[in-house]
């Protein structure tokens, strides 16, 4: 969802992205899950063309982010860059996703002799022994790391036409292009998500910015939601200073696995602090709070959580005092992060990162919802939805069913996020009587449930 057009627009660690347009976009689309990045992508058509890009933008960026090993190793060679360069590796996961996508091409049962670029002969190796797979002969090419494009080609070519090789994979994008149009079957190795993932992780620990944000006080406001009537719920004084013990040692348990310091400051309101770099990991990257979860599971509680960043800890108290207000206003049971620039991330997933990791991180697009009329509320509510469902596109109906509001009210809503480019039109459903129905797609969240 972020913007990449104007770059300028948005605060943050900025970072070149450079490669083909596929990758750039597959890794921009990863990148929404780093809300301390600011991307300058710079698409190529060529790998030569890849040295000229990371000259020109990095007077402008922290690091640079290559796609893949080759254009990489030009860089290293044809450049002497001040920041931090990093490649997207090419692991086992890449190689098995090509090789499966290979043989469901050319026949899962077929005995397979493919010639292959880039990757190294002992990583292929060990990747086909430990799947047990003895059906695949591979040719390597042994040249140059630094070898051209028609090389490669030639190289792939020459196997094919001789009838020693049924196909290719190879780890650059033009090569697999050119060998199509040649008309040889071919699998282009590209990084995974979690490649992607790894590498962005690491630029990020690269840059001066995140090394100085690293050890930066963060500040925590946890508030029981409904406490009151829960306390009710208990017959004596006894059993609810019990219970509240036994909350306090639950969130004494989360605060020591931040390595931070919790202090309660009375009835339902817990503060705690820990450092930015420890909670950036804890959270997956300010994705999920995992204790929302065990909460409710163990208690039946939920959580409001306000979390601030700041220059100061006076700055970082008063952002998280603003963020919990954010969390109350969207109905309880969720988290809100202010940054430094007070913009806002949220609502975080209150659940465990493995069944669904759904969050807005860009601050830009979150404004832009705001500006819509899209409150916190309605935000999290929708959120919350299409995490359960993996389902973007809803009926009128339905939609107010979710907001709780009517379906007049929601019409009335849509138009507003229509004309704000956050919703669309996906389609008109026909009914035996009366007018067809249309169906609304979310369109601001469609990348937040794609492959």
């Amino acid at each position: 969802m972020q913007s990449i057009t104007d770059p300028t627009t948005e605060k943050g660690i900025s970072i070149g992205i450079i490669g083909p347009d596929a990758l750039v976009k597959r890794i921009l689309r990863v990148l929404n899950s780093f809300p301390s990045f600011r991307p300058i992508p710079k698409i190529y058509g060529k790998e030569d063309e890849a040295p000229g890009l990371a000259e020109e933008i990095s007077g402008d960026v922290e690091a640079v982010l290559v796609s893949g090993p080759m254009p990489y190793r030009r860089i290293r060679e044809e450049t002497s860059l001040k920041v931090a360069l990093h490649h997207v590796p090419l692991t086992d996961t890449s190689f098995y996703r090509a090789l499966s996508r290979i043989k469901n091409s050319l026949g899962p049962e077929k005995t397979l002799r493919v010639s292959i670029d880039t990757l190294g002969m002992q990583m292929v190796a060990k990747s086909l022994k430990e799947i047990n797979e003895t059906r695949i002969t591979a040719t390597h090419f042994d040249g140059s790391s630094y070898s051209s494009r028609e090389t490669l080609i030639a190289f792939h070519k020459i196997l094919y036409e001789s009838g020693a090789c049924d196909a290719a994979m190879t780890a650059e994008g033009s090569v697999a292009q050119a060998l199509s149009e040649l008309g040889i079957p071919n699998e282009w190795i590209i990084p995974t998500d979690q490649n992607i993932t790894v590498a962005l992780e690491r630029a990020l620990l690269s840059t001066e910015t995140r090394q100085s944000k690293e050890a930066q006080i963060v500040v925590g406001l946890l508030n029981v939601d409904h406490f009151e009537k829960r306390i009710h719920t208990h017959s004596s004084e006894h059993e609810v200073q019990k219970f509240k013990l036994e909350i306090h040692r639950m969130l004494l348990d989360y605060v020591e696995s931040l390595d931070g310091y919790l202090t309660h400051l009375g009835g339902d309101e817990y503060l705690f602090f820990t450092t930015r770099g420890i909670f950036e990991r804890e959270t997956g990257g300010y994705k999920t709070i995992p204790l929302g979860r065990h909460a409710y599971q163990k208690f039946g509680l939920s959580l409001s959580i306000g979390i601030g960043f700041g220059r100061s800890a006076n700055e970082a108290g008063t952002h998280a005092r603003a963020a919990l207000r954010k969390s109350k206003e969207a109905g309880g049971d969720t988290c809100f992060i202010v940054r430094e620039d007070k913009t806002l991330i949220g609502p975080l997933a209150m659940a465990d990162p493995l069944e669904f990791a759904l969050s807005i991180t860009d601050a830009g697009l979150i404004k832009k919802a705001e500006d819509a009329g899209m409150t916190s509320v309605y935000l999290s509510k929708m959120l919350a939805q299409v995490a359960r469902t993996g389902r973007t596109d809803y009926m009128v109906h339905e939609l107010a069913a979710i907001l709780d509001i009517t379906v007049r009210s929601t019409h009335r809503l849509l138009l507003q996020w229509m004309d704000h480019d956050l919703v669309r039109i996906a389609g008109v459903e026909k009914v035996p009587k009366g007018r067809p129905r249309q169906i609304f797609r979310l369109s601001f969240l469609e990348d937040k449930v794609g492959g």
